[in-house]
């Protein structure tokens, strides 16, 4: 009988052997298997190893370090099938001073959403906000910012692919709004520039939060995806819908005025793919719902999806609270 039961429990040992792994996703690191609790709402740390106790139905149980509990449900397809010895390379590495990209191989996001802020209308709602605050006396030249549409963020679809290859400390410490704390980019003096005359919330390192969330699962680095950005940007800024923004401060517009003008500015059909987003009666920002495989915007917006808005008039607020 003694035998038997060494028998069984060397079998057990053999069928559930840790081993040292990394995830391939960002999954949720759950208390029970019904995954109805997840203390302290872990997610997975594609840079790290993470200890693997066993394998039952479909799932792992997993040490998370640091956690309580530390020992964690996650769906067996997080991570890959073998025993990892490197960091896969497709995986991006963050040091203490800036983020870096290591041979991703990706493509470019299919599907992207653009979406543009009309600042004069964000900052009557966010006075608070540190590029919406005045001095009594201005340093440098003035942006304008509130003469044209400026840059708020490139989001890839769908909505819920955000922080890809970002560490948890890094998102918690955005979805703190610690956002200076977030490392650097590594962004180029020229980009840095353009995007200082088009992205005020700069400011505030909004560029910094809008690449951990959305950047990180564009498929470029940094300088890539805010040079595409800065390029739609100022496509719009050029067109008539850019002149129509302009000509129209402190005047009532309307949804159906807009996409005519998107229309004639980049083809028939363009308009179908754009949304006002309203609040308090004001216009706040426009989305924009793009294709990928091009740089123009017109070939862009004939890609993208036609979509719906539930604002259909709003006030292109002036300057000044």
């Amino acid at each position: 009988m003694n035998k038997l039961i060494l028998i069984l429990l060397s079998l057990s040992v053999g069928l559930f052997a840790r081993y040292d792994a990394y995830p391939n996703k960002e999954c949720s690191a759950f208390n029970n298997m019904k995954h109805t609790k997840n203390t302290n709402s872990v997610l997975l740390d594609k840079n790290k190893k993470y200890t693997v106790l066993k394998k039952h139905k479909g799932q792992h149980l997993i040490i998370v370090a640091g956690e309580q509990p530390s020992q964690r449900w996650v769906d067996s397809e997080c991570f890959y099938s073998k025993k990892a010895k490197e960091i896969p390379k497709s995986i991006k590495i963050e040091d203490t001073k800036e983020f870096k990209v290591i041979d991703t191989k990706k493509e470019i996001s299919r599907n992207n959403l653009l979406a543009l802020s009309w600042h004069n209308a964000f900052c009557q709602t966010h006075q608070y906000k540190k590029e919406c605050k005045r001095t009594l006396i201005p340093f440098g030249k003035s942006r304008n910012y509130g003469k044209h549409l400026v840059l708020h963020g490139l989001w890839p679809q769908p909505r819920d692919n955000i922080y890809c290859g970002v560490s948890k400390n890094n998102i918690m410490t955005d979805k703190h709004k610690q956002w200076n704390r977030l490392p650097k980019l590594g962004l180029s003096s020229d980009v840095k520039k353009k995007l200082t005359n088009i992205m005020p919330g700069l400011g505030s390192n909004l560029h910094k939060h809008e690449w951990y969330k959305h950047g990180t699962c564009y498929g470029a680095d940094a300088n890539s995806y805010y040079t595409d950005a800065i390029s739609l940007v100022e496509q719009i800024n050029s067109s008539k819908v850019g002149i129509f923004f302009n000509k129209n401060t402190g005047k009532r517009v309307t949804l159906e005025q807009v996409r005519v003008t998107f229309n004639r500015s980049f083809g028939m059909g363009a308009g179908k793919r754009v949304e006002l987003r309203c609040k308090d009666g004001l216009i706040t920002e426009l989305w924009l719902h793009l294709g990928s495989g091009s740089d123009d915007l017109g070939t862009l917006l004939k890609k993208g999806k036609e979509v719906r808005s539930r604002c259909k008039r709003g006030f292109l607020d002036k300057a000044g609270f």
